[in-house]
């Protein structure tokens, strides 16, 4: 093993970053409840109202529309509401991509019947036409769609889907948690009704997030009831240093989030360059617009938990392309969803840079390959496909 450890799962979560660090400490100084009036609570609201300004302002939102919760889970499941409308006529059912988290997947507070699955191309990209087929079909509808997929980077064309989805008297929530601090975005450039966001994907706390609301949407029931926090829409104390923190990580990565992602757009594409001459590879989603940052690539007969092992001995934080649940390793629904092979599905390896990764992370990342290709790989060229 290496002395010094490289990460590069910057998908799954980032490092805290040390301007998120200093405002949470600094909060946990306070004593006041943001909910009093007095100084000391005064002070606290201060810390939340100033978050809430810097994640507003980061989207292209009004302060007052942002909601914090504790996290993009709760986030999406206050968003996936039924009878949430923008005038008289409410959703009455969830439209969603095959290829989203499974915090959308699972359809929030919508009963399963309720829900129903946009197919993607084999790019991962939504299906216009089975949308169209799926809205011509039944009663206003809710789509929920994910901005920046999490597995292979792929952007979706949320705002042509907007546009598709509000002709139909439908409304939209994307859900950009991956997106955020990595592409440059709006609410409104999106068309979105709602917005979900996390704030340890750009080096903020766990267990804090926001939804934003781009549009006049009512019929947002509350999934927590109790005091009259968040103007009504989120009952509970606010967690007033995660939420600092979220403020201060936001404020520590808009300013340089084009330069950052385009040093490491080409550290990622120097990566894949040399992950191509590996036989047999396959990258993921290559041939439509990805995450500057996102890699995800598999060679037929290496499997991916075995290579995720072999990174990890070798120093190197990676992850695998599918999705474990109580113990068991299942092929990722994402590559599924996409027309990929079970064998291919199984060997998918996600490899994700941050604003802090470099030169010598990405020459420790291709060392543990090649020992990694040479050793284990199978060299059955057949059952890879022409392209994904």
């Amino acid at each position: 093993m290496t002395s010094e450890r490289v990460y590069l799962d910057w998908n799954a979560t980032t490092p805290l970053r040390t301007e998120a660090r200093a405002a949470m400490v600094a909060a946990l100084e306070l004593t006041g409840n943001p909910s009093s009036i007095h100084a000391e609570g005064r002070a606290a609201r201060g810390l939340v109202e100033q978050a809430r300004t810097a994640v507003a302002g980061a989207v292209g939102a009004a302060p007052r529309d942002v909601v914090f919760t504790s996290g993009g889970t709760e986030a999406i499941t206050l968003a996936l509401t039924p009878g949430l409308r923008i005038g008289s006529k409410p959703a009455e059912r969830l439209l969603v991509s095959a290829v989203e988290h499974a915090a959308v997947l699972s359809g929030g507070r919508f009963a399963p019947a309720q829900v129903e699955v946009v197919e993607v191309t084999r790019e991962g990209v939504l299906n216009f036409d089975h949308l169209r087929q799926l809205l011509a079909s039944g009663p206003p509808a809710l789509l929920s769609l994910m901005l920046a997929n999490n597995e292979t980077g792929a952007l979706q064309p949320v705002a042509e889907a907007a546009e598709i989805v509000h002709a139909a008297g439908g409304l939209v929530h994307v859900d950009a948690i991956q997106a955020f601090g990595k592409v440059p975005f709006q609410i409104k450039g999106l068309g979105a009704d709602l917005l979900s966001l996390s704030a340890h994907k750009i080096g903020g706390p766990k267990g804090v997030g926001a939804l934003v609301f781009g549009s006049d949407v009512q019929g947002a029931e509350p999934v927590l009831r109790g005091g009259g926090q968040e103007l009504g829409r989120r009952a509970g104390t606010e967690n007033v240093a995660g939420i600092a923190g979220f403020g201060a990580a936001v404020a520590a990565t808009m300013p340089t989030i084009i330069a950052d992602m385009k040093r490491v757009e080409s550290l990622r594409n120097r990566l894949e360059a040399n992950l191509r001459q590996t036989a047999g590879s396959v990258i993921f989603c290559e041939s439509v617009a990805r995450l500057p940052n996102t890699t995800l690539f598999a060679v037929p007969g290496l499997r991916a938990e075995t290579a995720v092992i072999g990174f990890d001995l070798a120093g190197v934080a990676v992850s695998s392309g599918s999705a474990c649940s109580s113990g068991k390793v299942q092929p990722s629904h994402v590559l599924q969803a996409m027309g990929c092979g079970p064998e291919l599905a199984q060997s998918a390896i996600r490899i994700s840079l941050g604003w802090s990764s470099s030169e010598s992370d990405i020459d420790a990342c291709l060392n543990a390959w090649k020992r990694l290709a040479g050793n284990l790989t199978k060299r059955d060229h057949e059952t890879v496909p022409e392209r994904f």
